[in-house]
C-alpha cells in the first residue's frame, strides 16, 4: 500500500484544545529538537502551497531558529533509498519498498535543509528512537527531553512520542508545527500524545517558553494581541483566527496605528514598517516576539508572559 494523496486541511480543523495530563516545562540545556521525516518523498503528497503544510514549513524553519537561538540542537531523521527487503522487513507489508533510488526524493526539502551543525540520523522504523544513535547521543549529552516537529503525526511522530516516554524521555510534540494525513488523524495523535506519553504545545506557546525574558513590569501575550485587534476592529475575539488576513476584517492604517500606539505605550520597539507588511495574527505576534526578545537583551525592560497559554493556531 503506498501513501495517499493527502487532502488539504487547516489547522484551525484539528482538535488543538486537549488538556494536556502533565505540565512539563522545557528546560533549553536538557532538550533537542527533533525534525521528523521531512523529506521530499514524504512532502511531496502534500501540495506545499496550501495548508496544513505551506503553514508547517513556515512554523519548523521558526520553531528551529528559535531552539538555536537557545543552544538547543536540532536532529534531523530521514529514511534511506533503496532499502533492503532484510532492512525494510514488515514495513513492505504496510507500506510498499519505500523510497527509490532517487536521490533528490529522500532529501530534506529546501525549505529545511539542515545546516553543517545539525545532526542527521538515517532511520528505519515508525520511531526515531529505534536503530539509530539519538537516544545514546541524549544520555551522552545529559539530555531527557525532546520537542518534536514534522510528518506525519499517527505514525512515526506518534511511536517516537511512545518510545522516548517508555525510556523516561519528556516528550513535547508542537501541535501546529506537525501535519498527517487528514484533521481527524492529526487530532487524535495529540489526543493519544497528550493523554498517555507527552505533552502537546502549539507553537506560541513552545516560542514564549524558549524566549530569553527579564522580570519587569510590563507584560504582553498572544491572547492579550488578540484582545487588542478585537478592540481595534470591533468584532468578537473568537471572531478573528491567527492565520485570518486582518485586511479582510477591516483593518486600515489608521486602525493599524492605533494598534502600533498601544504597543508602543507598553516599550514594545514597533512601528508600521514591521507590521505592515504582515496580516495575520500569527505573523504579527512572531514580529512582536523578536522585538520583545531583542529588547529584553539590550534593555532589560520587557516580559513575554509565559502564564498564560496562548489560543493555538
Amino acid at each position: 500500500m503506498a501513501i495517499p494523496k493527502i487532502k488539504n486541511y487547516n489547522f484551525d480543523n484539528v482538535n488543538q484544545s486537549i488538556e494536556n495530563k502533565v505540565n512539563w516545562d522545557i528546560d533549553p540545556e536538557k532538550c533537542v529538537l527533533l525534525i521528523h521525516d521531512m523529506q521530499n518523498y514524504f512532502v511531496d503528497f502534500y501540495d506545499k502551497n496550501a495548508e496544513p503544510m505551506s503553514s508547517l514549513l513556515k512554523n519548523i524553519s521558526n520553531l528551529k531558529n528559535q531552539c538555536k537561538k537557545r543552544g538547543i540542537k536540532t536532529v534531523y531523521t530521514a529514511q534511506p533509498k533503496d532499502q533492503s527487503p532484510e532492512d525494510r522487513a514488515l514495513l513492505t507489508d504496510f507500506w510498499g519498498p519505500g523510497l527509490s533510488k532517487d536521490t533528490d526524493l529522500v532529501n530534506i526539502v529546501s525549505e529545511l535543509a539542515p545546516q553543517e551543525d545539525d545532526i542527521n540520523y538515517t532511520k528505519w522504523r515508525y520511531s526515531a528512537l529505534q536503530r539509530t544513535p539519538l537516544q545514546e547521543y541524549m544520555k551522552e549529552n545529559g539530555l531527557n527531553q525532546i520537542i518534536i516537529c514534522g510528518i506525519y503525526a499517527h505514525i512515526g511522530i506518534l511511536a517516537t512520542s511512545l518510545d522516548a516516554f517508555m525510556n523516561d524521555i519528556k516528550v513535547f510534540v508542537v501541535s501546529d508545527a506537525i501535519a498527517d494525513f487528514s484533521a481527524d488523524e492529526h487530532s487524535m495523535a495529540l489526543r493519544y500524545i497528550s493523554q498517555r506519553c507527552g505533552k502537546t504545545e502549539s507553537m506560541n506557546s513552545i516560542k514564549q517558553q524558549l524566549s530569553i525574558s527579564e522580570n519587569t513590569e510590563n507584560k504582553l501575550n498572544h491572547d492579550s494581541i488578540k484582545q487588542d485587534i478585537s478592540e481595534v476592529l470591533m468584532l468578537p475575539i473568537t471572531e478573528i483566527h491567527n492565520n485570518d488576513n486582518l485586511m479582510y476584517l477591516g483593518l486600515d492604517s489608521i486602525r493599524l496605528m492605533a494598534l502600533i500606539e498601544k504597543w508602543q505605550s507598553q516599550k514594545i520597539d514597533i512601528n508600521f514598517t514591521d507590521l505592515g507588511g504582515s496580516s495575520t495574527v500569527t505573523d504579527w505576534w512572531e514580529i512582536i516576539q523578536e522585538k520583545i526578545e531583542f529588547d529584553s537583551i539590550n534593555n532589560n525592560n520587557i516580559k513575554i508572559d509565559t502564564e498564560r497559554e496562548p489560543e493555538h493556531v
